[in-house]
């Protein structure tokens, strides 16, 4: 063989020894893009770390299903866990979570946690509305018809049992999840379901509400105290009426509704009818409503922590 021939075998095998590496890296730099979309999607879909996701999906070959699957098991494993370990640690803060369905029909329930920090959590909140929706479906499926008037009460036990409308788990289950992604201690109190036929309304009032900006919070409003009001009247002027009611009710904590005929006993006065009414002390509850042609029917107050006598439930 030939010098130039030589050479010319030489430069062609440094192309070819060139080029790899090239296209080496092009391929490295396009596998590791794909690898971090997914990522990226993992992450922003179940709300676990980077570190976990990355370790579920290398796992799983880039499977995001199946990474996704094992994430959630993983979590519920450490959240149980978690739950176990921070089973005797009080749970004094919290909110309270209020879900209304058109004007007939109103949920709130209070979820506690150990502070207020976690209280303001995205996912806190979330656990928040998804035991009020869970109280709501509960409610849709034991009551074929609707009644005039139903006042449906959950205590901590049942509350736990319902079932989550996102994923069909009971609701202990998703307490565990929140516990091991937020590391504390969480409990579900107390829910109450209200319902009234057209012709009545339900007022509410969250004092202190807090701004829910995520898009996954829509439709419900959360809080420290929190009230509903059934009233009856002109329709058109229910629903500012049963607004101040409500703030009423948050303010002077009512035990009783009382009659229209009751003679208010002072500051200490804890029938509803009877006592000043707060937006106007000059006149008392019964006199405002009685003056707007306004029935007040029943009422329910919540208050975070607050101590809760055993009711019946429905």
């Amino acid at each position: 063989m030939s010098v130039y021939s030589i050479l010319r075998v030489v430069r062609a095998d440094l192309k070819v020894l060139l080029r790899q590496p090239a296209q080496s890296l092009h391929s490295s730099s396009q596998r590791l893009a794909a690898d971090k979309t997914l990522l990226v999607k993992l992450r922003k879909s179940t709300g676990y770390s980077f570190i976990n996701c990355k370790t579920a999906l290398d796992k799983f070959s880039n499977n995001i299903k199946e990474a996704e699957s094992w994430l959630h098991e993983q979590a519920q494993k450490e959240g149980w866990s978690k739950a176990s370990k921070l089973q005797g640690r009080k749970t004094r803060e919290g909110l309270i979570g209020l879900l209304l369905l058109g004007e007939q029909t109103a949920v709130m329930v209070e979820v506690n946690c150990e502070t207020d920090f976690v209280a303001r959590n995205v996912k806190f909140q979330q656990l928040v509305k998804e035991a009020a929706l869970a109280t709501l479906a509960h409610h849709q499926n034991k009551q074929a018809s609707p009644a005039s008037y139903t006042k449906s009460i959950l205590g901590a036990e049942q509350l736990s049992q319902l079932r989550s409308v996102s994923d069909g788990s009971p609701l202990s289950d998703q307490v565990a999840l929140a516990i091991g992604k937020l590391g504390e201690n969480m409990a579900l109190k107390r829910a109450v379901l209200v319902a009234v036929s057209p012709d009545c309304h339900i007022g509410s009032y969250v004092h202190g509400a807090l701004s829910a900006d995520d898009p996954s919070l829509a439709g419900a409003s959360f809080g420290k105290y929190a009230a509903l009001v059934v009233c009856h009247g002109e329709a058109g002027t229910l629903p500012e009426i049963g607004r101040r009611l409500g703030q009423h009710v948050v303010g002077e904590a009512p035990s009783s509704l009382g009659s229209l005929e009751d003679q208010p006993c002072g500051d200490l006065e804890t029938r509803l009818l009877a006592q000043s009414f707060l937006p106007d002390p000059s006149r008392t509850v019964g006199q405002y409503v009685q003056e707007r042609g306004v029935r007040v029917l029943d009422f329910v107050r919540f208050e975070c922590g607050e101590s809760v006598e055993p009711e019946q439930q429905t």
